[in-house]
């Protein structure tokens, strides 16, 4: 497997037709956008933490390829449409430039919030390098296959009441409501959590999938997206300084490597 790097993103290009996002994995904020925020902004506490710890090693025993970024959410949400349209409706939601945290809180100094020109700057200098080697490595995957499946990999706290009511699912399966990727797929891998019973799931609930899934995840063309978001708490101390507890994560690394090697069989015995 071969590693590229950019200031953006790292990408591990592998030869199997799987490729691993985790778009909310990064956690640096560059200096001058640091400077105009609130100091407790430092902590980005809000990060998809250890998402790229928890499935590189996946990746890496699959062949599969792995893309992850250097910036943090608070920087740019890389799942979120380069216009900065509302993915919910009508729903809170903290969108392409976050002004303020999962918990309400003004990310921002006052009077210091990025403007329309630094949106569209940041864009270009953050969300489009990622989008572009993520597009261009479906591409090269699709060279070889006649189908692939882009995996988005994401985590929350599992107790998040800005965004929902009582306690999330541990795994929480979204394919834009069947859109995004084939029935047989999902029903394949809610058959294998079926067989589980350490961990609650439900499938296109809560998170049916963001910007990506539904941008990328085009079944006509050979190209499936799925995205999972986990709770932290099924393999770290969702407390500050949120720190990985390595026996908390194996069990569920082994549940998430047996949903990708599913996957990948159902890829195998639906090509041709």
């Amino acid at each position: 497997m071969e590693s590229s790097f950019d200031a953006a993103f790292q990408l591990t290009c592998g030869k199997q037709p799987l490729l691993i996002s985790l778009p909310h994995d990064g956690t640096e904020i560059p200096p001058a956008i640091a400077a105009r925020m609130q100091p407790w902004a430092s902590a980005v506490a809000d990060t998809d933490w250890h998402v790229g710890r928890f499935y590189q090693p996946l990746a890496q025993a699959l062949g599969a390829s792995l893309i992850r970024p250097r910036w943090s959410r608070y920087v740019i949400d890389l799942n979120r449409p380069a216009d900065g349209k509302p993915l919910y409706p009508g729903r809170t939601e903290t969108g392409l430039l976050p002004l303020v945290g999962f918990d309400g809180r003004a990310l921002y100094l006052e009077g210091q919030q990025p403007d329309e020109a630094e949106q569209q700057g940041r864009v270009e200098a953050y969300w489009r390098p990622y989008h572009q080697a993520l597009a261009a490595e479906l591409t090269r995957l699709r060279q070889f296959h006649d189908r692939v499946l882009l995996w988005e990999g994401h985590s929350i706290r599992s107790v998040c009441p800005m965004f929902f009511e009582g306690t999330l699912s541990d795994f929480n399966l979204g394919t834009a409501d069947g859109a995004s990727a084939s029935g047989q797929l999902l029903a394949k891998l809610c058959a294998e959590l079926d067989q589980q019973d350490g961990y609650r799931w439900v499938a296109n609930g809560r998170f049916k999938g963001g910007y990506i899934t539904r941008q990328y995840g085009q079944p006509e063309t050979g190209i499936h997206a799925v995205q999972m978001e986990m709770t932290q708490a099924c393999y770290m101390d969702e407390r500050p300084p949120f720190p990985w507890d390595a026996e908390r994560a194996a069990p569920a690394q082994q549940v998430v490597a047996k949903l990708l090697e599913v996957a990948l069989g159902w890829i195998s015995e639906s090509a041709g």
